[in-house]
């Protein structure tokens, strides 16, 4: 993954500076370089645009008490948009402008989310951020088994401190439910 990524940041400036190289065969150098900077200015106004209605959209999520979760991905997004139009060369303009627009953002955003923003939240929360959480074993491929041979998270995969587990059901002992707290003078007590 990182060595496509790599390679794909190494690969668009040296399509831009073959395309521009090959531009100067049927274009005058000037014109060039004005299409250059006029693409990077106009592309500059669409995103200052762009950021602004995003920003707005975030206000009115978090108004609403929602997390604002595709306004943020598309604020990265023309953040990227941004730096590519500032780049001179036509690819990275082509791609800059790609990012702006939001039907292309719109496509590019749900490959991002799918690819690296969900993954990455299930790691980092063990699920809980995208509901993926298990509740009994842990999710390993023979079939919900423990990694003690039992299928619960307790000692030898009872399902518990001391019970059996059933199928969907789990039976605790009396046992689990004792609790030992200590006094303030250092004595423990039932």
């Amino acid at each position: 993954m990182a060595k496509r990524l790599i390679a794909g940041l190494l690969l668009i400036p040296l399509a831009d500076a073959l395309l521009l190289v090959a531009s100067s065969a049927f274009l005058d150098w000037r014109l060039i370089v004005a299409l250059v900077v006029l693409t990077g200015l106009l592309g500059m106004l669409a995103v200052r645009a762009e950021g602004r209605h995003t920003l707005r959209r975030i206000q009115r999520s978090l108004a609403r008490g929602e997390p604002p979760t595709d306004e943020l991905v598309d604020g990265g997004l023309l953040v990227a948009a941004g730096a590519f139009l500032l780049t001179p060369g036509f690819v990275t303009d082509v791609v800059g402008f790609l990012l702006v627009f939001p039907p292309t953002r719109r496509l590019v955003r749900g490959v991002v989310k799918s690819r690296f923003v969900v993954p990455k939240m299930d790691e980092m929360t063990g699920g809980f951020a995208t509901g993926n959480v298990y509740t009994f074993g842990f999710p390993s491929g023979d079939g919900g088994m423990g990694p003690m041979g039992g299928s619960g998270p307790g000692p030898g995969g009872s399902g518990g401190p001391s019970g059996r587990r059933d199928g969907d059901t789990v039976d605790i002992d009396e046992e689990a439910y004792d609790v030992e707290f200590d006094d303030e003078d250092g004595r423990t007590t039932d």
